[in-house]
């Protein structure tokens, strides 16, 4: 089952290339790639990247390589590299060809560091680490020359051809770049190449006494692959210009004299990588968490793929899908600076995807047993029940076993109940979901320790399904499984694996490990119905959560039940409760306010959840906003709490929403759009009003412009303000979507260019995205690249 599409607000990446192709650069040819280092497993902060590598490449027709950069012998292993391409493919992507290695390379950088010690712009250096480290200088000081700076030409070359011949030991000499010791950035001091390292290395053995550092092989093996965009994180922002440097200096034609320079040229690009609450995102403390098995609980984690652990491996044996995990992504979006995500958005998408995809089941994780003293002695029922509810709109249902001993959870009964108790209690009737109604008649206790051992009650046969003929109430609605049917099973409880936010802020992140981040309950019991069904199956325990069936067994063979994510947050909740306990009263922002006195604007994302939170409970209008929006539109609760923190926000909101947008549409553009753009603004001061800017959603939904086209007509309306509409007219800014109009130019693109044609159909179709550039420079970037790239693949077949 495919997962609902989100809608993705642009992003300075996609616009950025959507840019490029229309300029036709690189022939409109878009090339990217993933490149891990092959050292661990990948964790979730590798999934913007993996779905913004690929993901661009597959909207632009174009390549993604899968490179691992295995430079580093010591750290490296085959079963991290086969283990980053089973996270791959299980998120749904596929890389073009077969994998690459940095390795495979390993002469061609030999050679190319070979020229460039001829060029004059690399030396071998003999100082000792600590040395070159000093001469290096400091942020405020330059470095200074040492003694091998100024070695001849013909003497490194003789000695960085005997270090790869394997004449010296680790640390006798390196390989550096002649930059500039004086530089500011401090990568451009004369920076390392290579280093002599005696280790085998996985793929090459014994046969590379010398290894390229990272700042040389990463730049040039993108030259080499032909890569347009190289996009990484924000931590490789100081290696650009050293990048830029590399592929300047460096040529296709290795041998001294042959001219030209790298088509087409890779660039790099940054953005910030991903970093969630309550999670660890470096691989060494992942695997020191691994490797010494460490845990504040008495159960240590085991392995990468322990489903406690940020890793994808570990997500997907958690329950987590690969669907909403793009979700999340795209919920996150890419940003230009480094931040913490909230993990509430992950759990969001987590549970957005498995409510329409995890069939229901009964589970009762801490059994009480009922007898039900009127149903008659060994009486079996099969009671008809849903595998989903009907807003989910998936068809599908399961026959539960009903007889006279029931186990219900022991939490749905109290002897003394306090007030607001909704479920079992003495002489008081409940609802057994799918079955009948039952009444508490006597508490049976075990005769040594006092501890309740079964409760006696009785049904009313006439209530079948659960509804009481004569419309009585009904105290509550309680799950239950046949204690004569149910199968025992183990469940693992997983939770957070931190207790605070940001572990990795203290030295000694182990001090915030969760030590209920798993609560192991040996002796639960499930309906029947799950008995054949496989590893990796995917459930909503009714009331309970979302749950996926382990590889693992239990005790005497009996099945085991990972928890996903809970129904809903108990972090939050628990939060909020304390946050309103402690709240001061504040004003409302858009209410009421005293006569001639204009109530305070204050948009939403400047005001906290918190605050957000207490608006609402005194503001029951916008209290009941949050919740249609979240019930009826669909909205996610984050988008929701947004839109409906301030009176103003959400009548933006719905004015735009009865252009007749699709609401998560709308709503992304409100609040990625503009509760940015307002920020510490009134919202009075726009030049336009919700209408407009439902009409410009209005305008992207039907395709008739771009969604870039989309951005630069808002920024038009912030600055100057008028009609959407008028605007994409007056500045020809309609999308071509005319496959006619488009057809043209594609037969003209494909007549004009007979040899690209040719390679084309001879199997290199990685040329698609030159065709789909000649078409998008012809109309000045102005044709649906959808419908472009379909219609050549007719035409190119």
């Amino acid at each position: 089952m495919s997962a609902r599409k989100p809608e993705r607000a642009p992003d300075f990446i996609r616009e950025m290339v959507a840019a490029d192709v229309a300029a036709g650069k690189n022939e409109g040819f878009v090339a990217t790639r993933f490149p891990p280092e092959p050292n661990g497993f990948l964790h979730i902060g590798h999934s913007t990247a993996i779905c913004l590598d690929f993901g661009i490449a597959e909207e632009y027709a174009g390549t993604c390589n899968l490179r691992f950069d295995d430079t580093n012998p010591t750290t490296e292993d085959e079963r991290y590299a086969r283990a980053i391409e089973e996270d791959i493919g299980w998120l749904g992507f596929r890389w073009n060809g077969p994998p690459r290695y940095a390795s495979d390379y390993f002469e061609q950088l030999y050679r190319h560091a070979l020229q460039l010690i001829r060029d004059g712009k690399a030396y071998v250096d003999s100082s000792s680490e600590e040395e070159i480290r000093e001469g290096r200088g400091t942020v405020t000081e330059p470095g200074t020359p040492g003694p091998h700076r100024e070695r001849g030409i013909e003497e490194s070359v003789e000695l960085f051809e005997r270090m790869r011949a394997g004449e010296f030991e680790d640390g006798a000499h390196v390989l550096r770049a002649r930059i500039d010791l004086a530089a500011p950035n401090m990568k451009m001091r004369d920076p390392l190449l290579y280093r002599i390292r005696h280790a085998a290395h996985w793929r090459t053995g014994d046969a590379w006494p010398i290894y390229p550092m990272y700042e040389w092989a990463h730049p040039l093996s993108d030259a080499i692959e032909g890569i347009t965009h190289s996009l990484c994180t924000l931590e490789f922002l100081p290696n650009r210009e050293l990048y830029d440097w590399v592929v300047d200096n460096t040529r296709p034609g290795i041998e001294a004299g042959e001219p030209g320079s790298w088509s087409p040229r890779p660039r790099q690009t940054e953005f910030a990588r991903l970093n969630v609450d309550y999670m660890v995102m470096s691989k060494r403390k992942l695997a020191e968490l691994v490797r010494e098995g460490r845990a504040s609980g008495e159960q240590g984690i085991h392995g990468w793929d322990d489903p406690r652990m940020p890793t994808l491996s570990g997500l997907r044996r958690r329950g987590v899908t690969p669907e909403s995990i793009r979700h999340f992504c795209d919920l996150v979006g890419i940003a230009k600076a480094d931040k913490r995500v909230d993990i509430g958005k992950l759990e969001h998408a987590v549970r957005d995807d498995l409510n329409r995809r995890a069939a229901r089941r009964m589970c009762v994780l801490r059994p009480l047993e009922i007898e039900i003293e009127n149903y008659p002695e060994g009486k079996t029922e099969w009671l008809p029940a849903p595998d989903f509810p009907v807003d989910v709109g998936r068809r599908g249902s399961r026959e539960i076993p009903f007889s006279r001993r029931i186990l219900i959870e022991r939490g749905d009964f109290e002897e003394d109940p306090p007030a607001d108790f909704r479920r079992l209690a003495p002489g008081r009737e409940v609802r057994l979901k799918y079955a009948y109604l039952v009444t508490c008649r006597e508490v049976v206790r075990e005769p040594e320790t006092g501890r309740i051992r079964r409760l006696r009650c009785t049904y009313d046969p006439a209530t079948r399904g659960g509804s009481a003929p004569d419309g009585r109430p009904v105290s509550g609605t309680i799950h239950w499984v046949s204690a004569d049917h149910g199968l025992p099973c183990e469940a693992r409880l997983y939770d957070r694996l931190f207790t605070v936010p940001n572990p990795e802020e203290d030295a000694d992140f182990h001090e915030h490990l969760n030590p209920g981040a798993l609560v192991v309950v040996p002796d639960a019991c499930i309906e029947p119905s799950v008995a054949g069904d496989g590893s990796g199956t995917h459930y909503q325990f009714e009331r309970l959560g979302y749950f996926v069936r382990d590889r693992d067994t239990g005790e005497g063979g009996r099945p085991v039940f990972n928890r996903t994510v809970e129904l809903k947050d108990p972090w939050t909740r628990s939060q909020l409760r304390a946050e309103a306990r402690a709240e001061e009263p504040a004003e409302v922002p858009g209410g009421s306010a005293p006569p001639g006195e204009r109530a305070p604007q204050v948009v939403g994302e400047d005001t906290g959840r918190r605050d957000r939170d207490g608006i609402r409970r005194r503001v029951p209008e916008l209290d009941e906003r949050f919740r249609s929006y979240v019930s009826e539109l669909g909205l996610p609760e984050e988008d929701a709490d947004l839109l409906t923190g301030d009176l103003a926000v959400a009548g933006f909101f719905d004015a735009a929403l009865a252009e007749g947008g699709s609401p998560r549409a709308v709503a992304n553009w409100v609040v990625n759009e503009l509760l940015r753009e307002l920020k510490g603004r009134s919202i009075d001061d726009l030049r336009f009003g919700g209408p407009e800017l439902g009409r410009l959603v209005g305008l992207v939904e039907e395709g008739d412009i771009s969604g870039r086209m989309a951005k630069d007509v808002f920024r038009r309306m912030v600055d100057k303000g008028g009609d959407p509409e008028e605007i994409v007219r007056s500045r020809g800014l309609e999308q071509i979507n005319d496959p006619e109009e488009i057809g043209d130019l594609v037969d003209r693109a494909v007549e004009a260019h007979p040899d690209q044609t040719a390679r084309y159909r001879e199997g290199q179709t990685g040329l698609l995205g030159f065709f789909v550039g000649q078409v998008m420079r012809a109309t000045g970037g102005k044709a649906n690249p959808e419908v472009v790239g379909r219609l050549l693949r007719e035409r190119l077949k």
